[in-house]
C-alpha cells in the first residue's frame, strides 16, 4: 500500500477556488441560454426592420421574406454562439483554441455581413437618408452658386464692351471735327468707326438684357434650395419626403443649366473675334489724292487700334469662359441601408450598437475560457479523490451502501451465480460458483 499524499495549503486553496468557480458557472448556466436567445431575437427584430427597407413590394410575400430572413439570422446567431460557449472554453491545446478562434472571427464577419449592417439601418436608416439629402443640398447649392458666379462674371464683360464702344465713338467724333485724319467731315474713316461702335452697342444691349434673367434664375434656384432644406428636416416618413425632394432636385438642375446658358462669355469672345475680322472698308471719298492717302493711313491706324481692342476684349471673355464650370450634380435616391454604409462615419454610435448586440456573446465566450482555465489550474496535480466535496462523499457512501444491500439481497436469493461453460473434446460442463459476499466499504469519518 502506498502512503496517501496530503495536499499542500496552496493546492487545497486551488481546489476550493475551482469548486467555487464551478458553483458560479452552474448558477450562471441556468440563464445563459435564455440571455443568448434574447440577444438573438432582438437582433432578428432589427434585422427584420432593416430588410423591410430594402424590399420595394409591401405585400404579404415581402413580409414573409423579411420574416424568414430575420428568423434565420436569429437562429444562426444563437446556434453559432452556443457552439462556441460550449466548445471553445473546453479546448486544452493551443492548436484547437486557435482553430476555434479562427472560426469565431469568420463567423463574426458573417454575422456583421448578414445582420449588423441591417441593424444599423434600422437604428439610423432614416437619419442616414436625411444626411444624404442634406449632402445633396450642399452639392446643389455649390453648383448653383458657381453657375451664378460665372454668369455674373460674364455680365461684367458689359463694362469692357462699353469701354471699347466709347473709344470708337470718341474717335468718330474726333474724325468728324478733323482732329483725327486732319480732314473734317464724316467720310470713310468716320463710317468705319461708327460701324464698329454700333456693333459693340448692339452687343452691350444684348448683354444688359440678360442681367434680369440671370438674377431671376438665381432667385428661383435659392427658393428651390430653401424647399429642399425644409424637406430634409420635416417630420414624417423620409421615403415620402425623398420623392418630393427628387422633384425639386430636377427643377434645380434645370435652373443651373439655364444659368450656364445665360453666360455671355462665348458670345463676347465671338464678337471680339469678328470685331477686326469683319471690317467693311468704305470707298475713299477724298477730293484729292493727298486727302485719300491721309484717309487710308488713318484707316490703317484705326484697324490697328481695332485689333488691339478686339484682343483685349477677347482675352477678358476667354478668362471668364475658362472659369471652372459648376460640378455636375445629380440626386440619386438611396435606401436607408445603403445610406448607413455610405455615411457610416456620421453614425458610429449606431454602428457600434448594431455590432455589439451581435458580437456581445464573444465576451461571454472569453469569460468562460478564462474561468475554465482558472478551474483547470486549480486542480492541476490534485487527484480526483481530493477534489470531492462533502456532499459528493455523502452521495458516494449512500450509493455504496445501496450497492451492498443489493448484493446481499441477490446472494440470499442465489441470483448472483456465474456460469462457466467450456468445451473439452466435444463434452460440455458447467461450473457454478457462488459469488463471495462483498466487503462493506466505509466512507470517511464525518
Amino acid at each position: 500500500m502506498t502512503e496517501r499524499r496530503h495536499l499542500s495549503r496552496s493546492e487545497a486553496q486551488g481546489v476550493r477556488h475551482a469548486q467555487e468557480l464551478e458553483n458560479h458557472l452552474g448558477w450562471l448556466d441556468t440563464f445563459s441560454g435564455s440571455a443568448l436567445g434574447v440577444l438573438a431575437v432582438a437582433s432578428g427584430i432589427y434585422t427584420y426592420l432593416g430588410v423591410s427597407t430594402l424590399l420595394d413590394d409591401e405585400g404579404a410575400l415581402s413580409v414573409f421574406a423579411a420574416l424568414a430572413y430575420s428568423i434565420a439570422v436569429s437562429v444562426g446567431i444563437f446556434v453559432f454562439w452556443s457552439y462556441l460557449m460550449r466548445l471553445l472554453p473546453a479546448m486544452r491545446s493551443a492548436r484547437a483554441r486557435f482553430g476555434l478562434f479562427g472560426a469565431m472571427a469568420l463567423g463574426s464577419c458573417a454575422i456583421i455581413a448578414m445582420s449588423s449592417w441591417l441593424n444599423a439601418a434600422a437604428l439610423a436608416g432614416a437619419a442616414a437618408v436625411e444626411q444624404h439629402l442634406a449632402r445633396t443640398v450642399q452639392d446643389y447649392q455649390a453648383a448653383l452658386e458657381r453657375a451664378n458666379t460665372i454668369a455674373v462674371s460674364a455680365q461684367g464683360l458689359e463694362r469692357d464692351v462699353a469701354r471699347v464702344r466709347q473709344s470708337f465713338e470718341d474717335l468718330s467724333q474726333q474724325e468728324a471735327t478733323g482732329d483725327l485724319s486732319g480732314t473734317a467731315g464724316r467720310g470713310a474713316v468716320f463710317r468705319v468707326l461708327r460701324q464698329k461702335a454700333e456693333e459693340l452697342a448692339a452687343l452691350e444691349t444684348q448683354i444688359a438684357a440678360q442681367e434680369a434673367q440671370v438674377a431671376q434664375a438665381f432667385t428661383t434656384g435659392n427658393e428651390i434650395l430653401s424647399r429642399m432644406r425644409a424637406l430634409t428636416v420635416e417630420p414624417g416618413p423620409v421615403e415620402a419626403r425623398s420623392v418630393e425632394f427628387s422633384e425639386e432636385a430636377v427643377n434645380l438642375a434645370g435652373i443651373i443649366t439655364r444659368l450656364r446658358q445665360l453666360s455671355v462669355a462665348p458670345l463676347v469672345a465671338r464678337a471680339a473675334q469678328d470685331l477686326s475680322a469683319s471690317v467693311v472698308l468704305p470707298r475713299l471719298d477724298g477730293s484729292t489724292p493727298d486727302i485719300q492717302a491721309g484717309q487710308q493711313a488713318t484707316i490703317d491706324s484705326v484697324l490697328t487700334v481695332l485689333g488691339q481692342r478686339a484682343d483685349t476684349l477677347r482675352a477678358a471673355a476667354e478668362a471668364v469662359a475658362a472659369m471652372d464650370p459648376p460640378p455636375d450634380t445629380t440626386y440619386t435616391p438611396i435606401s436607408s441601408a445603403d445610406a448607413v454604409i455610405r455615411y457610416a462615419g456620421n453614425f458610429i454610435p449606431s454602428w457600434a450598437g448594431a455590432i455589439a448586440i451581435d458580437l456581445l456573446p464573444a465576451v461571454l465566450v472569453l469569460i468562460l475560457m478564462i474561468t475554465q482555465g482558472a478551474i483547470r489550474a486549480g486542480r492541476d496535480g490534485v487527484g480526483m479523490e481530493d477534489t470531492l466535496t462533502l456532499a459528493e462523499l455523502r452521495a458516494a457512501v449512500a450509493a455504496l451502501r445501496d450497492m451492498e444491500g443489493a448484493l446481499d439481497h441477490g446472494a440470499d436469493r442465489g441470483d448472483y451465480q456465474g456460469d462457466y461453460r467450456g468445451a473439452d473434446q466435444g463434452s460440455e460442463r458447467s461450473v457454478h460458483r457462488a459469488a463471495p459476499a462483498p466487503t462493506p466499504l466505509r466512507g470517511p469519518a464525518e
